[in-house]
């Protein structure tokens, strides 16, 4: 790790730096700085984690919580395995492996055009996602961690306009998945996905989202929103195959990773 850097990481999840090499004098100057900027973040991070109710606090955990994506190690914000208790039709168990990390990036190219279109109005600082599979390599799933430039104010206006227009449920508005070479997300291309999940954050400038499909490459005519596929009697072939929830499960447990600015492998049920 180099002190005073933003860092990022690439496909094997290693840490990189994003600026130049320094001096030693910057660099034990940048060292001070960097410990005293922690303690800060810090306090204004662990007040966004507790819910702090005041004006201040909130403005400030908001800033912070937007350079999670360069303070956070990437096994932190997307676990090798995530333990879903309760995350399956039904309430069954789910356990999620990792089986690539995208290098983290901007979003040029990262969404179908509609969709970047209506996320454009909060800009796009960073985006890092990861795709999983399940315990039997039946299904794989992407989740991703867009990081906005947007304030409060920003954020809530675009989180309104998805619940009003109810954007969610648009097969045109779906996130495109990382399809990883060598692995078993290798052909899980835009024709394969199946359901899929949007959620924009107004305590923290972030949108998360997940989509998911089958591991075997193929396609499907009519994918349908998690939220639909969740429902009870539910008879799409998306539905049917769980793939719901393993999109809003997957995407509700690395959000819970990403408030507690650490990422355990064991979640508690939403």
């Amino acid at each position: 790790m180099s002190f005073g850097e933003p860092e990022g990481y690439d496909g094997y999840a290693r840490p990189r730096a994003l600026g130049g090499r320094r001096r030693p004098q910057a660099v034990a100057a940048g060292v001070c700085l960097v410990l005293g900027l922690g303690l800060v973040t810090g306090a204004v991070t662990g007040s966004w984690l507790a819910g702090d109710s005041g004006d201040d606090g909130a403005r400030s955990a908001f800033t912070a919580a937007g350079g999670l994506w360069h303070s956070v190690p990437v096994d932190q914000l997307f676990p090798p395995t995530v333990q879903g208790r309760g995350a399956g039709p039904g309430g069954a168990d789910r356990t999620w492996i990792r089986v690539a990390v995208a290098p983290d990036g901007d979003c040029a190219g990262a969404f179908d055009p509609l969709l970047a279109k209506v996320l454009d109005p909060v800009g796009c600082t960073r985006l890092l996602r990861a795709t999983y599979t399940d315990a039997t390599q039946s299904h794989v799933t992407t989740v991703g961690l867009l990081f906005a430039k947007a304030d409060a104010a920003a954020m809530t206006a675009l989180a309104g306009r998805f619940e009003k227009e109810d954007l969610g449920r648009r097969t045109d508005l779906m996130p495109l998945p990382y399809a990883a070479k060598d692995t078993v997300a290798a052909g899980f291309g835009a024709p394969q996905r199946a359901s899929w999940t949007v959620s924009v954050l107004t305590d923290a400038p972030v949108v998360v989202y997940a989509v998911s499909g089958w591991a075997d490459g193929r396609t499907v005519d009519e994918p349908e929103p998690a939220e639909e596929a969740m429902e009870t009697g539910a008879g799409s072939a998306p539905a049917q195959a769980g793939l719901g929830h393993e999109a809003q499960g997957l995407a509700d447990r690395v959000e819970r990773a990403l408030r507690k600015n650490v990422g355990p492998a064991t979640e508690h049920p939403s």
